[in-house]
């Protein structure tokens, strides 16, 4: 009986070695992956009233953003933005597909940077798929340790200055100088620089094939009049070579010469003449290579280009569409009233908290005594004295201890406080009062909270 050789069902990885291409995309993408690594890089390094510009003190719990101190009250601002982003990327993607991918993506920044230092230590696509083919000799030995040097301290770098937003980035250079780093810290540099390191260096395409959730959901928010990477099939086929400046009507072709740029400037090696697929990011590398070989050929560009599927089948695009609209006014709304809200935002509060020990007391003769603990949070960046006051019945006047209410620049103070009403004054059981504080430099500056009184 003849024995059957296992056979593997799953086809191997076959690397991609994505070839350079020159263009007005490509430099968007440059320009793109400047402006925001750079402002990633840097923006940890602002400084802003004599502090970092943009850090989240977690252990404080207070999330500094230029002259704003965020507080955990204000989470609702943080739950706020995140609802604003999903909505946007909704927005964005029915207009205009995977532009996000593209352009923005951290996974496509980062593995662009990547990219360029492969570029420049091991060359182009086709010296580093020769490099990677031939044996291990000195030259590879040494271009390969170069490349894993770079990588290494670019992620570390990265991972470094994520950390730098939660541990002021300057305390942070010099604990890592004086080799004093926290075991948290140390962990989330090394976590988030590996992961920088895998995902940008190794495994690239593979994320967003295999690993983003986005690209799976991504035909819910398409539709025919969605912006997305097009191979105009009716111009292009029937392929075939040629020599240039032929016309292809004479030799019964399209403009499509099938010299396979598109698919090896693609950075996810898929062939875009097959029809839209999941893969692609949209990044329209493989625009530029096309429009590129249009101009040797002295064609017209735009064989590939961004268009709909109703521009590609010669009908009219409809921007304006329900989708688009419910989009666009959802985020109208939100974006408008997060703006107000953060306009109208009071940075101060006060939290009232009744003691339990005892409904009531009398604190000399005539009065009965409700104590209470007062935390007054100061979220403004100057220093306030506040007035108490306390409303809602008749002879009720409230006191503290201490008496003046000093609490300083993004601070937090608790004071006890003590709210005394004439007995008889009112009728037996709980009464509803309130708490005015204001500041007294500051009459704009005010906050009211609510509490209950026990009377006998």
């Amino acid at each position: 009986m003849t024995e059957i050789a296992p056979q593997s069902l799953y086809a191997a990885q076959t690397k991609i070695y994505p070839r350079e291409i020159d263009g007005v995309f490509a430099r968007l993408r440059i320009a793109a992956m400047v402006v925001l690594l750079g402002g990633y890089y840097l923006t940890a390094w602002l400084t802003w009233d004599g502090r970092q510009a943009l850090l989240f003190d977690l252990p404080a719990r207070k999330f500094y953003v230029l002259g704003l101190v965020l507080w955990p009250q204000d989470f609702f601002f943080l739950s706020w933005l995140l609802i604003i982003a999903a909505l946007s990327l909704f927005f964005f993607t029915a207009l205009a597909g995977r532009v996000w991918c593209g352009y923005a993506c951290p996974q496509t920044v980062w593995t662009e940077a990547f990219l360029w230092m492969d570029w420049l230590v091991e060359g182009r696509g086709p010296a580093r798929r020769k490099l990677d083919a031939g044996p291990w000799t000195a030259n590879k030995l040494w271009r390969k340790s170069a490349k894993q040097a770079l990588w290494i301290v670019f992620a570390l770098w990265t991972g470094f200055t994520f950390v730098g937003y939660f541990t002021p980035i300057r305390e942070l250079g010099r604990e890592v100088a004086q080799l004093s780093l926290g075991g948290w810290e140390t962990f989330w540099i090394l976590f988030y620089g590996f992961a920088t390191y895998g995902n940008a260096g190794f495994l690239r395409e593979q994320v967003c094939k295999y690993m983003c959730p986005y690209a799976r959901f991504q035909s819910a928010m398409f539709d025919r009049d969605t912006l997305v990477v097009s191979y105009d099939e009716v111009r292009g086929e029937p392929r075939g070579s040629r020599p240039r400046g032929t016309d292809p009507r004479t030799l019964q072709l399209g403009s499509c010469i099938d010299c396979r740029m598109c698919v090896q400037v693609c950075p996810t090696g898929i062939d875009i003449r097959k029809g839209l697929q999941y893969e692609c990011i949209a990044c329209a590398a493989c625009i530029d290579a096309c429009d590129g070989v249009m101009d040797k050929m002295q064609y017209a560009r735009g064989l590939i280009r961004y268009s709909t599927q109703h521009g590609i089948e010669g009908r009219a695009t409809r921007v304006l569409r329900p989708r688009v609209i419910v989009y666009a006014t959802l985020l109208t709304l939100l974006c408008g009233g997060f703006v107000t809200a953060l306009l109208l935002r009071t940075p101060l509060d006060l939290d009232v908290i009744r003691d339990r020990n005892a409904l009531y007391r009398e604190s000399r003769p005539g009065y009965i005594e409700n104590v209470y603990t007062l935390r007054i949070i100061n979220k403004d960046s100057a220093r306030h004295t506040y007035s108490l006051h306390a409303e809602g019945l008749p002879t009720l006047v409230v006191e503290t201890d201490p008496p003046v209410l000093e609490v300083g620049a993004g601070q937090v103070r608790t004071i006890a406080a003590r709210a005394l009403v004439e007995d008889g004054a009112v009728s037996g059981g709980g009464h509803t009062i309130t708490f005015r504080l204001a500041a007294n430099d500051a009459p704009a500056l005010t906050t009211t909270e609510k509490a209950r009184l026990f009377t006998p």
